[in-house]
């Protein structure tokens, strides 16, 4: 059993095949399928980032049409438009090459792609057998935007700032982390150069 809100966008019951809803689902869908195969597949950190910001740009769509705008928005604002960020920033500030290259294991192939079996099959099962609630009440009576705005910023609102701090500090450590690095490389430059100069004037 397909849960219903997922079978009204997919197929819906007004008669028409091809709705809105139905386009920006299949899309957002493909978004997120083909951003997910470029975050397994691409061996380059960078471009790994990119295609992880198509999938969580295509979940959030997906997010919008089951009517959960706070879920969608969090997507952006705090996966896209923040954890994203700042892995990009702490790779290319602590990697001595921003653009190296993942080369994998078979051993470390077989499980992981045994780890995907695993759950693409519960994921398949779950979505086809289990009976999902039903629900006539509108979304936002359920989860009134209010009161999650006020238990974030008021109930919860030490936890929240933690977090931001967390990610302040992570960010603080990658820069040390590559001040030091640079450091160390331009002394190892400043070497290699005084070594050179040494050799050319023994030669002339």
């Amino acid at each position: 059993m397909i849960h219903p809100n997922l079978a009204a966008i997919v197929a819906p019951d007004d008669g028409s095949a091809a709705t809105a809803t139905a386009v920006l689902f299949y899309a957002c869908a493909a978004m997120s399928a083909t951003g997910a195969i470029g975050v397994v597949l691409s061996r380059n950190i960078v471009r790994t980032a990119v295609w992880l910001l198509f999938t969580l740009m295509g979940l959030a769509g997906l997010y919008f049409l089951l009517n959960s705008e706070f879920l969608a928005a969090v997507q952006l604002v705090v996966y896209a438009g923040g954890t994203l960020i700042l892995i990009i920033f702490g790779v290319m500030l602590t990697s001595k090459s921003p653009f190296s290259r993942f080369e994998p294991k078979m051993v470390e192939i077989v499980i992981a792609l045994s780890v995907v079996l695993l759950i693409f099959g519960s994921l398949v099962m779950a979505i086809t057998h289990v009976a999902w609630p039903v629900s006539s009440a509108p979304p936002d009576s359920i989860y009134p935007m209010n009161a999650l705005g006020q238990a974030l910023l008021g109930d919860y609102l030490v936890p929240f700032e933690l977090s931001s701090v967390l990610l302040l500090m992570v960010l603080i450590g990658a820069a040390y982390l590559a001040k030091g690095r640079r450091a160390e490389s331009s002394e190892v430059a400043g070497e290699a150069a005084a070594a050179a100069s040494r050799r050319a004037r023994q030669w002339s």
